[in-house]
């Protein structure tokens, strides 16, 4: 019983001890728990943007000198290659997702459906929206962001409710569980997401 109530005491004190380290290490650093989290909300949104751009570039230059077939190629090969390089780079995990996936490797995790989910109730209220969501890291769970993917002109060649005849077979050939075509012009056709590892 007393070997307990030490093993307990013992405990406490080095949660405490563990606590006031933390906080050290933050005065020490100049940073609160605050600016860590705007400093993660703002590496996400840098992070998230260059694999915006990363990827249009791509899809745009495919689009021009290949046609459909071409940008197929790039969201199927190159988009998962920058992902991986964005994450390795920043030693974080980065992604892009959707309710309605084309390629089963990016199902959303639950998570991301709830986020996913927030994001169309939002759009629907208003379509110029920009659409983002940080959550801070604690008690184990990682710190998160996403950013919705509105579906832009480039997007409907693909994804849209008019794909011609041969893209239509290309996708069937490539992904026969493709869920990601119908969408209009605005439309949340997905998200970027970034998450960091538990601290």
């Amino acid at each position: 019983m007393a070997s307990d109530m030490m093993v307990t005491a013992i405990r406490r004190r080095r949660k405490i001890h563990a606590g006031l380290l933390t906080a050290t290490l933050m005065l020490w650093l100049g940073t609160t728990p605050a600016q860590a989290d705007d400093s993660q909300h703002e590496q996400g949104r840098a992070i998230v943007r260059d694999f915006g751009m990363q990827l249009q570039t791509a899809l745009k230059v495919a689009l021009e000198e290949g046609g459909p077939a071409a940008a197929i190629r790039v969201c199927k090969e190159i988009a998962p290659q920058i992902a991986s390089e964005l994450s390795r780079q920043n030693g974080v995990k980065v992604q892009r997702t959707s309710l309605r996936v084309r390629n089963p490797a990016n199902l959303a995790e639950p998570w991301q459906v709830e986020v996913l989910n927030a994001f169309e109730d939002a759009a629907d209220d208003d379509a110029e929206l920009e659409l983002e969501h940080f959550e801070a890291g604690d008690a184990g769970q990682p710190a998160r962001y996403a950013k919705a993917i509105r579906t832009g002109a480039m997007c409907l060649v693909c994804h849209g409710a008019a794909v011609s005849v041969d893209v239509v077979k290309l996708l069937d050939s490539e992904y026969p569980f493709d869920r990601a075509r119908g969408y209009e012009l605005g439309d949340i056709r997905g998200a970027f997401s970034v998450t960091w590892p538990v601290n």
